[in-house]
């Protein structure tokens, strides 16, 4: 297995969705993709707790960075399946819960 340090990159995300929020169609785009950048979100946090790199995830899982990079990014171009995401779970250490919630 890779010996590599993770090291993040350094991303004022607030700063980025105000700038982004200016953009006509930013908000309803947004809240399209809610779900997916929740997820995106917490398989990075995930990710960054056990510290690693997307490498050494790729190199768990049996798949490249590329694979990596496009399961971490929201967005419609890819739907990752329940297996892969469970595969991507253990590979940084966590467990996946799903639930459906009641509607209000």
């Amino acid at each position: 297995m890779a010996d590599l340090k993770y090291q993040p990159v350094a991303h004022d995300h607030q700063a980025f969705l105000a700038r982004a929020a200016r953009r006509k169609g930013f908000a309803k785009a947004y809240d399209a993709l809610e779900l997916e950048y929740q997820l995106a979100n917490q398989m990075l946090k995930a990710r960054a707790r056990a510290g690693l790199t997307q490498d050494v995830v790729a190199e768990r899982m049996g798949t490249t960075k590329s694979a990596i990079s496009r399961l971490e990014s929201a967005g419609k171009k890819h739907a990752p399946s329940i297996a892969t995401i469970q595969r991507y779970a253990q590979a940084v250490g966590c467990d996946l819960q799903v639930k459906l919630v009641p509607q209000k």
